[in-house]
């Protein structure tokens, strides 16, 4: 089969999740585009949404409208082409709605994996448990008679593992999105030891008709971008421990969460990441990463602790924060939990004494969100961070330390084998984080 032949028919598995959704947009777009090429004329291009839940399926159908509005407002002046001889469609608006009744026409919202044993490629989003992609990707295999293309979202999880433990016989690769989706540029491309090779340059062809830049990974559990966060989190919660000899708990959360980023001019605090992903989705992460390379550093005690307690993060339906380690009102942070009392302590009864604590930061110090748009950052960055090394404050001792150590964790990277050079760990961190600038750099030496 062709690129073509072989995106005919697509099963999106877990696909009202938060990364499934977008993921089974982008492939449902891409299906109905190359459906309405002249080319492709007579040619039939189905895409099943696969989930458990009904209810999430009446949400994800929502989702897809609202953002298929949008796609195609951007692309009008192709939709008028393609349309072209239409002599009904006359308005953009009119040509907006055909385009959208067009593309959910292509769209099958299924609750049954039964569905996925007649697609030829199959996009696996669910949950980030070993024992049930296993299973899942087993079934489908042994069903689908169409000898299926399996592409995995997992985050952590060896591909080669799921090669063997499915019985695959090389016709997975791990197509790691990030989140979200549909706006995130980056994708974590990991084959197995003999995944084949018609499926890697297949996801070359689909990563260029999506607009994503790939990296490649190798294959060891957590990969490039859970390889460094993971303990990018085990560094901060280190470090709050060590402060706890000063500061309440809710204190230190607080302190590192600011370092994290406004003094590493990061989109996002360390903790705020954690609850943005999720505490239970970091721990259960960690546990697959320490279970596969037998390194109980690997384990994280105060994310269990917090997950005892019924803190989990995340997000909501709507895309929304849910409280974790830090508490969200409209977005803000409002509020940061004390794991002692089980209840949250306002921002206004901590933020004077810690930001004191912190001390004065560096003159030359800029918000992220100015940073990222400058065109030259290393001389920017060069000076923020030689000030912030010559400044005797709690704050740019702890930023200095923790990048130092952000860097340690990115070369290790390279030197256990997971990643093939520097510069791919620094563009995951750019791309797929975020970043403002990558790991490895000589601004904290």
């Amino acid at each position: 089969m062709n690129y073509v032949e072989r995106m005919q028919r697509v099963a999106v598995l877990g696909a009202a999740g938060k990364m499934g959704s977008g993921i089974l947009f982008l492939n449902l777009v891409e299906c109905a585009d190359l459906s309405l090429l002249p080319e492709n004329k007579g040619k039939t291009f189905i895409v099943y949404a696969v989930d458990i839940s009904e209810e999430a399926l009446d949400g994800l159908l929502m989702y897809v409208k609202s953002q298929l509005r949008k796609v195609a407002e951007k692309k009008i002046n192709w939709l008028r082409e393609v349309y072209q001889s239409r002599q009904d469609l006359i308005e953009n608006a009119e040509i907006i709605n055909e385009y959208i009744d067009y593309v959910l026409s292509k769209l099958r919202l299924v609750t049954t994996i039964e569905s996925s044993y007649n697609a030829n490629i199959i996009f696996e989003a669910i949950k980030e448990d070993p024992h049930l992609k296993v299973s899942v990707l087993k079934n489908i295999n042994e069903n689908n008679k169409n000898k299926p293309w399996f592409f995995t979202n997992t985050s952590s999880i060896p591909i080669q593992y799921l090669n063997e433990q499915a019985n695959l016989e090389g016709r997975i690769i791990g197509y790691h999105f990030y989140n979200p989706p549909v706006v995130q540029k980056l994708v974590e491309l990991i084959s197995a030891k003999n995944t084949l090779p018609e499926i890697k340059e297949f996801s070359y062809k689909l990563a260029e008709r999506l607009n994503k830049t790939i990296v490649e990974s190798n294959d060891i559990v957590g990969f490039i971008g859970n390889g460094h966060f993971m303990r990018d989190i085990l560094h901060a919660v280190n470090e709050v421990n060590n402060l706890l000899n000063k500061f309440t708990f809710p204190e230190a959360v607080y302190i590192m969460n600011k370092v994290s980023q406004e003094y590493l001019i990061r989109p996002m605090g360390i903790f705020q990441l954690i609850d943005y992903v999720g505490i239970d989705v970091c721990s259960y992460i960690m546990n697959v990463m320490s279970e596969h390379l037998k390194d109980n550093n690997l384990k994280c005690n105060l994310l269990e602790n917090m997950l005892a307690n019924g803190i989990k993060g995340g997000q909501y339906a709507d895309g929304s924060q849910k409280d974790g380690f830090l508490k969200y009102d409209k977005g803000k942070i409002v509020g940061v939990y004390d794991i002692n009392s089980n209840q949250y302590i306002p921002l206004s009864d901590i933020q004077e004494k810690c930001d004191a604590a912190l001390g004065q930061k560096p003159q030359k110090l800029i918000p992220w969100k100015t940073l990222i748009n400058q065109k030259d950052k290393e001389p920017i960055l060069t000076e923020i961070f030689n000030e912030m090394k010559n400044i005797n404050t709690l704050g740019s001792k702890l930023a200095i330390t923790y990048g130092l150590k952000s860097k340690e964790i990115a070369k290790n990277l390279v030197t256990s084998g997971v990643a093939k050079t520097e510069e791919d760990v620094n563009k995951v961190l750019i791309t797929g984080f975020y970043h403002a600038y990558g790991p490895i750099n000589n601004f904290f030496d």
